[in-house]
Parts: C-alpha cells; sequence; structure tokens
C-alpha cells in the first residue's frame, strides 16, 4: 500500500488531543466496520443500518472486476474506444477522480446545458460507449442524457444497445427497465451504500475499468488501508481527520483542502461532495473550499478556517498554523476520508448518511418545468449581463454594484457561494474568478457547476448553518437541444433547475444574485471584468 501520513497543527492538533482518547476507548474504529448503527444517535439507526457497506466495498465489489475487463475487451474488439459517463453527483466525481489520477480517458457528463451535452454528442460517437450510473434511475439528468445518446446512435446506425452499460442498485426501476431493454451490460452495485461513499463500488470501477483503470490494482490498496483504518488506536490515521474536520472547537468549519503535491487528481472535488452532502444538515457542518495552496483563504488566518494540504508521501512539508497535511494513495485516501467524514458526523451529532435537503432543489425544478411560467423580470441590464436580486441589491444600477452589494449581505462567518450554470469544459477558465473574490470578499469562497455542486455542496447551502450567499451564473445558449420523449429540452431544463434553486435558497433566506449572460462569450469577459476590477480595487485599498 501507498504510505499513508498525518500532521495537524493548532486547533486540528488540539481537536485531536481532545478527542482521540475518547475514541479509541468507545471502540469507534472497530464498530464502524462492524457496521453499528448505533454510533449516529437513535435518529440515525434506520438510515445508517443500511449504509455502511461501503466498509466492506472493496471486498464486495472484487467479484465484478473479471465482467469489467471482459466488457472492456470487448468493446476495445468492437472498436470502441472512448467511454462517456452519464452520472451525477458521487456516481460521476470518485470515476472522474480515478480515471484523472491513471491518466486514461474518460467523458465525464455531467451537465444538463445543452452545449456541454452537445459537444459529448459530437464527439467519436462511432467509437463510443456510454455507462448509465445512477442508484435509483429516477435521476433526471442521468436519465435525459441516456435518452440524447440512445437517439443519437439510433440516428447513427449504431445498435443503440451494444453501447449502453447500466450501473444501478439492484431491482431499482432502472435495473428493470434495462434488463427489459436488452442494454449491452447492467452491473449492479451493493445497494447499503450511499451515492457519496460508493467511490469503490460498481459506481466508481465500472467506468474507471471500462476506460483502461487497473481496478485489481486500486481494489488491493482499499482493502490494505481498510485493514489499517479498523483498529482502535491512537495512530489511527481516520480517526485523527475525523476530530480535524468534526471537533476544533469553536468549530472551524469551512475546511480548505488544497492540491499540494499529492499526485490525485481532482480529489478535492470529490471530498467536497462527500463531507458537504455528509455535514451540513441541521443548521451545522462543515463546509470544503476546494482551493489551491496560493489561495487566499490558506494564509487567512481566519478563526473559522481549517487547512488540509494534501501532500506526497515523501514530501517535507512545513506547516502553518492551524493545518493539516495528509499523503496517501488515492484508493487509500477515498477510504480514510470516507472512514473520517463518518466520525467527523459522530463528533458533530448528526446522521453523515442522509441529505434532507438535496430533494428541496429537485422538487421545485420539476415544478417550473410542469408550469413553464414567464422569467422574473430583471432588475436592470447591463451589457450582456441581466441582474436579479433581493431587495439588498439596493440602488445597484451595474452589475459590478450589484456583486458588491451581495458581497455586503456577507457576516464575518459568512462565505460565498458562486454557482455557474453552463458548460464547465468550454469555459473552466470562469474558475478563475474564485481566488479573485475571495480576496475582495476576505471570506472563503466555492465556486461550484451547475446543476453537478447540486448533488455535492447543495445540501450544505440549505442544510447547514446560514451564513452563505449566493453569486448564480446563468448563460443563454446559441443551440438549443431536444429530450428524446420528454416536453421540454435541455435549455429549458437547466434554466428550471437554476431557477428552483435560487427559489429554495431564498426561501431559506439566503441572499442569492443571479446573473445572466445573454451572450456566453460577451457575458463571461464582462463578468470576468467585473470581478478582477473589484479585485483590484481591493488590492489598492490594501496597499494604501
Amino acid at each position: 500500500m501507498s504510505t499513508l501520513s498525518y500532521d495537524a497543527t493548532g486547533a486540528a492538533r488540539k481537536a485531536l488531543e481532545q478527542h482521540l482518547p475518547a475514541l479509541v476507548e468507545d471502540r469507534i474504529a472497530t464498530r464502524i466496520f462492524a457496521k453499528d448503527h448505533t454510533l449516529w444517535g437513535p435518529d440515525a439507526e434506520a438510515e445508517s443500518a443500511v449504509r455502511l457497506g461501503w466498509v466492506e466495498a472493496a471486498t464486495v465489489a472484487r467479484p465484478l472486476v473479471g465482467g469489467i475487463l471482459e466488457l472492456r475487451d470487448a468493446l476495445k474488439a468492437d472498436g470502441v474506444t472512448r467511454i462517456v459517463l452519464c452520472g451525477m453527483g458521487g456516481s460521476s466525481l470518485a470515476p472522474e477522480v480515478i480515471a484523472g489520477t491513471a491518466g486514461v480517458e474518460l467523458t465525464v457528463l455531467d451537465s444538463t446545458d445543452p452545449e456541454q451535452v452537445g459537444a459529448a454528442l459530437a464527439d467519436r460517437l462511432a467509437e463510443t460507449a456510454v455507462v448509465v450510473s445512477s442508484k435509483s434511475g429516477s435521476t433526471l439528468e442521468t436519465d435525459s442524457q441516456r435518452r440524447v445518446f440512445e437517439n443519437a446512435f439510433n440516428e447513427a446506425g449504431i445498435d443503440a444497445k451494444s453501447r449502453i452499460i447500466i450501473v444501478t442498485d439492484p431491482g431499482s426501476p432502472l435495473d428493470k427497465a434495462s434488463r427489459e431493454a436488452g442494454y449491452r451490460a447492467i452491473f449492479n452495485a451493493d445497494p447499503n451504500v450511499g451515492g457519496r461513499y460508493s467511490a469503490l463500488t460498481a459506481f466508481g470501477l465500472v467506468p474507471s475499468g471500462l476506460a483502461g483503470v487497473d481496478i485489481e490494482s486500486f481494489l488491493d490498496e482499499a482493502e490494505e488501508a481498510a485493514e489499517i483504518l479498523n483498529e482502535d488506536a491512537p495512530e489511527n490515521i481516520g480517526l485523527a481527520l475525523g476530530t480535524a474536520l468534526g471537533g476544533t472547537s469553536p468549530l472551524r468549519d469551512k475546511i480548505v483542502i488544497a492540491e499540494d503535491g499529492s499526485g490525485i487528481v481532482g480529489f478535492a472535488d470529490w471530498a467536497e461532495q462527500l463531507i458537504a452532502e455528509s455535514t451540513g444538515k441541521l443548521g451545522t457542518g462543515v463546509l470544503p473550499v476546494v482551493a489551491g495552496t496560493s489561495a487566499p483563504e490558506v494564509t487567512s488566518g481566519a478563526e473559522d478556517v481549517l487547512v488540509v494540504r494534501l501532500v506526497s508521501p515523501d514530501a517535507d512539508v512545513e506547516l502553518g498554523e492551524n493545518e493539516v497535511a495528509i499523503a496517501g494513495g488515492l484508493a487509500t485516501q477515498m477510504m480514510v476520508w470516507e472512514f473520517a467524514t463518518a466520525v467527523a458526523g459522530r463528533l458533530l451529532g448528526i446522521n453523515p448518511f442522509d441529505q434532507p435537503d438535496v430533494e428541496a432543489a429537485k422538487v421545485a425544478a420539476r415544478g417550473l418545468l410542469d408550469a413553464q411560467p414567464e422569467p422574473t423580470p430583471a432588475a436592470f441590464v447591463d451589457g450582456a449581463i441581466e441582474v436579479r436580486g433581493g431587495d439588498w441589491l439596493g440602488g445597484s444600477a451595474t452589475a459590478a454594484e450589484a456583486v458588491s452589494a451581495l458581497l455586503g449581505q456577507l457576516g464575518s462567518s459568512g462565505y460565498l457561494s458562486v454557482q455557474a450554470y453552463f458548460d464547465r469544459l468550454a469555459y473552466a477558465r470562469l474558475e478563475g474568478i474564485r481566488d479573485e473574490l475571495a480576496a475582495v470578499s476576505d471570506r472563503p469562497v466555492t465556486f461550484g457547476w451547475g446543476p453537478r455542486f447540486l448533488h455535492s455542496t447543495g445540501q450544505f447551502h440549505k442544510g447547514g448553518p446560514a451564513i452563505g450567499v449566493f453569486l448564480q451564473v446563468t448563460a443563454a445558449s446559441s443551440k438549443d437541444l431536444a429530450i428524446p420523449d420528454r416536453p421540454f429540452t435541455f435549455g429549458e431544463l437547466i434554466t428550471a433547475q437554476a431557477a428552483g434553486d435560487a427559489q429554495v435558497l431564498s426561501e431559506h433566506g439566503r441572499p442569492v444574485l443571479r446573473l445572466h449572460l445573454t451572450d456566453r462569450a460577451a457575458g463571461v469577459a464582462q463578468f470576468q471584468e467585473i470581478v478582477s476590477a473589484l479585485a483590484g480595487q481591493a488590492t489598492s485599498v490594501t496597499e494604501s
């Protein structure tokens, strides 16, 4: 197994000293691996009883490997060189990290943006197989993606059934419908594992293995990590990380996860979903912030921030105050963070396996799709940007003034969430505004692509502490895309998802600024200029 190491300073070190002895004495590690569903209190027992399969996921999933590798060879023989994964949340984030770290190509389609979906359809369709991953099959995004690919295969004269692979829970509606449809292969995952804990189940292994990852070695490493974590000992790094995530006092509820030479591609994005959706509820929780080592949050010294550095096993890291450094291979880290999140849930007094507030945005989106209401009129238009917001907009007359007004709603313990509802691949450069806004606001900033983040930090936004302010950016599309046998298009779907989420956030009393780009290229450029100008002004004030 890869070397696993851990170090902590400041509040994280104190949390370890405060909580570790009791965690060891109460045999928390071995009880988790024994699937003791009583560890998170009476209210969590029913859910926990059917959500602890992840502790043995690597062993349970082992029998799937042969079938995955056999299918991979058969697809290659059929001329398939490209795997597209249609999935959301845990069904897409884990395979994306696994494939990216292994350096193999995997196209992850976790969007309803018509341009991003259209680009995925237009790329080497004749050489493509599609993995459709959903626990139930009722996920609207995934169902829409499956429909459009199936239609595209058929229109191109390709037998769609031979190119579609399903990953779902046994006996789910998708499982039954797929068997009736006669798709190429159907892989069942352990139903006793929740989506965000499913990295080491069929959801992580099937798309990664078909793309070319050595999943046998991956499982070997995970099984070794499980053995190490299944020990009631002070040296248990999973227990230590759990105390850092959920045991600081007062709680440092912004966990800044910074890639610092670990060699793992995109790990923080996966951990973000795991932590935010597991802990953000009942008005508490910890918010993961994906950032680089030079991000303002890393050096801010803010009392509610804890920095976790993902480092190389052989690195000699000099930690600042209130920092954690953790090293290990990908499968090892996944096991450690899943375990630590469960421990953090116990320390926070919440159920780490449910997501009670995720459904609200889905319901609101469906309601808007069914009703098809006219868009709320813009408060005003500034160039290529339509501006919508609450009474707190005051006398704002420009988009820049609106952004400043939103930041004015930030409290001393607050955070800004930027949510961009359009093509995350074509406009990846927009993520650069995160650091600038963190510098302007002097508060932690998260950046999420919609609707992807709805299955991730969306739970924390609504169920966690009411301290966030929200900057939603949507964009018009020059071309829409129909969804076969559905009364709405992808453009209408992503519009409803954005509006539905803004509606629910507003109902929770959260300030939401909605910027709609009437022209993508021009609007993105204008928005970037606005943020850069605000950052420049902030720098000038600081220097003076």
